[in-house]
């Protein structure tokens, strides 16, 4: 809940990584205001429905998806993240997306406004760095600093 310290921002940024690594559209919807509002690449919903609908189409696309996020600043209800994910399409080409995303929360703790900014670099398989089984980011996993991302 905010306000944040480094210590629970760090922790609020661990559980949404692994709510996005579980690739499952209403529980990832389930951290966002009933009136949250996105700004993800060129693409804006709004409310956990068309969050829903939004996160179906990504994850249908981008298959093999893994995502490591890191706290890169808070300060009172924000938290500023920078990730990176990595996602085959379906004709076998590989990419890894870089980006950062300001988040706001809500009293409850709830996120309200999302802003993404988002860019994929289309990788070989050699290339790739993430490499556990589709679910959580294992503990001992690096993460993007320790990846030299």
């Amino acid at each position: 809940m905010p306000p944040f310290t480094d210590e629970t921002a760090a922790i609020k940024v661990r559980l949404a990584e692994d709510a996005w690594n579980s690739r499952d559209p209403e529980r990832v919807s389930l951290a966002y205001s009933e009136d949250s509002q996105w700004r993800n690449r060129n693409e804006f919903p709004r409310g956990r429905a068309e969050i829903v609908a939004f996160l179906t189409r990504k994850w249908a696309k981008e298959v093999e998806y893994r995502l490591i996020k890191e706290l890169w600043a808070c300060s009172g209800n924000r938290i500023a993240v920078r990730f990176a994910y990595e996602w085959l399409d379906h004709d076998g080409q590989w990419y890894r997306s870089y980006g950062n995303e300001n988040w706001e929360f809500d009293e409850m703790g709830l996120m309200r406004l999302r802003y993404a900014s988002i860019n994929d670099l289309a990788i070989s398989a050699e290339q790739r760095l993430f490499h556990w089984p589709q679910g959580r980011r294992p503990d001992d996993h690096p993460g993007l600093s320790e990846l030299g991302l």
